[in-house]
This record gives structure tokens, C-alpha cells and sequence, in this order.
């Protein structure tokens, strides 16, 4: 499938990016709006840009925003001649207003002059020229900033019509690092946009089964407890995600699986985002795979431990938890016998130990 192949292609190009990636992908088959919080250099406009020229055809807006920006640079300057005949209406050529895919980073740094004809363009899909609702073609707006808006900014409703939410750091591993410093090749892979479209209405067609809609209600009332209560149009609007993600891995009908793509989504606030991961998760995962991120999560914590303090002490005490780890997937996979994710993960965590041993106590 094409798509897929454009999805592998920018996971080989741009590291540590998959979530990422698959998150931009299906935004544009949902025809939703993505947001990329993190700082400069981690590769956000590079990112949609590479994305974006995989589509022939597809028109791409990209724009710096300060809190000097004026109307003229996202949606075209008056036309004189018209201003002449007493008519006030822009040349969107090239503009916002005639793009599929746009990028515009520091979004937050949106100006009241900007905001309100921004809202509308990506809510609506309208362009008001003269008056006149115009149609336009835009498919996916991402925006970038470097931080989160602070309450108070009146950018509440700009931040909520991002649908999709990702933080965006720098490259941790090394082998991830030096595959960036060769600059690998990027890898050919494209399809038209007609078949973006055919995508798109495809994805309208999928079918979501009463269990999903039924893990829905449960991540809802969780939520809740919680404190945290997404909008009904937030989750309305996370059905066109679901049924894209299907489209994604080539099915025509929604898994409970697919709802995992929203603890991207269903947060309201940063420090949310966590406690919204573990519920949806809890509620959409299996739970090998569940205890698995648990796992990795908690050897790179030991891991990172090691590295900050290198010495014999607190190498016999990150031994001792990593065979801990080993002991509980040991315990799991005896549960899930056939599962063969567990014993790679088993192999994974014998290497880190071989790795303190030989490095840190020297045998």
C-alpha cells in the first residue's frame, strides 16, 4: 500500500519519529489538525515538509508566525484593482487559503489580527474574501511551538482544534544519533492526491464496532474520575481518527487497538498527558504489550541511573532490579506462552546486564 510506504520511507529518514509519523498520516486521512510542541532543531518543519512533497499535487503553505505578523503573509495582500473598484478582497495565491497541507510554527504567536480568520479556516474550511465564504482545500494544518500557550493568552480555542498532540525532543539513542550525522538518503515513496482523497473516503467507510464505542464510554468515565473531561466533540471528533488508523494498517473495519493512537488527543492540560496515556492504554492495549512499555520504561530508568552515577554500588543495585525485570517477564511469558515479543524483550534486558557488568564492575 502507498501509503504505508510513505509511512516506512520518513521512519527511516527521520529518527525516533514513528509515533510521530503515523500521527501526521493519519491526521491527514482523518482530515484533522496535528500540534508539535518541542524545541528548536528536532526536525518538525522538515518533517511535514518531506511529508507533504510524497503527495503530487498537493498545494503546501509554510509560515513563521510572530507577534508581529500581519493578515497579508498567511492569507495574501488586497488586490489593488480591486481596491480600486471599492472591492477589498486578497490574492490568496500561494496563501494559506489554497493550500492542502500547511505548517506554521510558533503557531501560539498568533495575533488577534490572525486569529479569528484562522479559527474559521480550520474549522470550517472557510475563507471569508470580501465577505464571501470561500471554500478551501485544506486537508491537515500542523502547527509547531516551541512551548505550550499559557492560560490566560485567549489561545484556548486555537490549542482545542488541534486534535492530535505530540511532544517533539531531541534524538536519545546513539545508534539513532549517528544514523542522523551519515545523512541517510531519503527513501522514494509517493502517491498522488486524488488517492490521499480516495484515502480519505475510504476512511468513512469503516466500520466501528459496538466494542470499540464501548471502550470509548469506559476511557470516558475513567477520564472522569480523573478529573479530566475531554469535550463530546473531542471524542466525536476521535472517531474519524480511529476509523483513519484502520485505513492505515489496510483494514476496513476498527479494532479496540486503534483507540491507543488517543492518549495523543485526549488530554486537556500538559501535566495530563501521562495519566491520560495510562488510561487509555489500561483500557485499549493488550496486556502483554502494556507490560512490555512498562518494562522498557523502567529499564531505562536504571539504565539512566548507571550513566549519572557510575559506580560499583550503584551498578549491583540496577543488577539486581534488572533481574527483577527479567523474573517478571519470565512470570509473563509462562502466562502468554507463544508470545515471541517477550523473549526478545527478555534477551534485551540479559544484554544491558552483561553491559554494566563488563563496563562498570569490570568482569
Amino acid at each position: 500500500m502507498k501509503i504505508k510506504d510513505i509511512q516506512n520511507a520518513l521512519n527511516h529518514f527521520f529518527a525516533e519519529r514513528d509515533e510521530v509519523i503515523e500521527g501526521l498520516i493519519v491526521a491527514l486521512i482523518a482530515r484533522q489538525h496535528c500540534l508539535l510542541i518541542g524545541p528548536p532543531g528536532t526536525g518538525k518543519s522538515a518533517l511535514v515538509a518531506d511529508l507533504t512533497k510524497r503527495f503530487t499535487g498537493a498545494n503546501y503553505f509554510q509560515w513563521l508566525l510572530t507577534r508581529f505578523s500581519t493578515p497579508e503573509e498567511l492569507f495574501g495582500p488586497v488586490s489593488l484593482k480591486e481596491l480600486e473598484q471599492g472591492i477589498y478582497k486578497r490574492n490568496t495565491a500561494g496563501k494559506l487559503p489554497e493550500a492542502h497541507i500547511a505548517f506554521l510554527d510558533e503557531v501560539f504567536k498568533s495575533n488577534s489580527a490572525i486569529l479569528n480568520s484562522l479559527l474559521t479556516l480550520i474549522n470550517e474550511r472557510l475563507f471569508y474574501n470580501n465577505g464571501q465564504p470561500v471554500q478551501t482545500p485544506l486537508m491537515t494544518l500542523v502547527g509547531a511551538s516551541n512551548e505550550y500557550p499559557e492560560e490566560g493568552e485567549g489561545l484556548e480555542a486555537l490549542f482545542d482544534r488541534f486534535l492530535l498532540r505530540f511532544e517533539v525532543g531531541y534524538v536519545g539513542e546513539e545508534q539513532s544519533f549517528l544514523s542522523i550525522l551519515k545523512d541517510t538518503q531519503p527513501v522514494p515513496a509517493d502517491m498522488t492526491i486524488d488517492e490521499l482523497y480516495e484515502l480519505q473516503f475510504f476512511s468513512d467507510t469503516v466500520t466501528v464496532p459496538d466494542e470499540v464505542y464501548i471502550t470509548l464510554a469506559n476511557i470516558r468515565r475513567s477520564l472522569k474520575d480523573e478529573g479530566i473531561c475531554p469535550s463530546d466533540r473531542r471524542f466525536k471528533q476521535s472517531l474519524s481518527v480511529i476509523r483513519a488508523k484502520a485505513v492505515l494498517d489496510g483494514r476496513g473495519q476498527a479494532i479496540i487497538e486503534d483507540i491507543l493512537i488517543l492518549k495523543n488527543s485526549l488530554w486537556e492540560r500538559p501535566e495530563q498527558r501521562k495519566k491520560v496515556a495510562g488510561i487509555v492504554k489500561k483500557h485499549a492495549q493488550d496486556p502483554v504489550k502494556t507490560k512490555l512499555d512498562e518494562a522498557r520504561e523502567e529499564m531505562k530508568s536504571i539504565l539512566e541511573s548507571v550513566n549519572q552515577n557510575n559506580t560499583p554500588e550503584q551498578a549491583v543495585e540496577a543488577t539486581k532490579k534488572l533481574k527483577m525485570l527479567v523474573s517478571d517477564l519470565q512470570a509473563l511469558n509462562q502466562n502468554y506462552p507463544g508470545r515471541e515479543e517477550i523473549g526478545k524483550a527478555i534477551r534485551v534486558i540479559q544484554k544491558s546486564l552483561e553491559k554494566i557488568a563488563s563496563q562498570v564492575l569490570g568482569v
